[in-house]
């Protein structure tokens, strides 16, 4: 049950909070506000990847050879869908 909780939930619901404000930025801010909205975004999703690892790995010691490819499966996957979504918002506001 942690495996999915924290490999396959934590990334996906940390992607949906960073996709709602990322649409937020680009209807009500503009493009060139969501550039900057991006780079952040890239930021704290870092940090809240290694977050999910030490959590997993280090604190509830998970076997990372399991919960690491699950983790960055998932966040990848919903990272790739936010960014296509996110682009379809910006080519929208033009």
């Amino acid at each position: 049950m942690e495996y999915f909780l924290l490999g396959v939930l934590a990334p996906i619901l940390l992607n949906i909070v960073h996709l709602t404000i990322g649409i937020y930025v680009v209807i009500k801010h503009g493009n060139v506000y969501s550039i900057g909205f991006s780079g952040i975004s890239f930021i704290t999703k870092t940090i809240g990847l290694l977050f999910l690892t030490w959590i997993g790995v280090g604190f509830l010691d998970l076997n990372y050879k399991i919960y690491v490819p699950i983790l960055t499966f998932f966040w990848f996957v919903t990272h790739i869908a936010e960014a296509f979504i996110i682009q379809h918002y910006l080519k929208k506001s033009k």
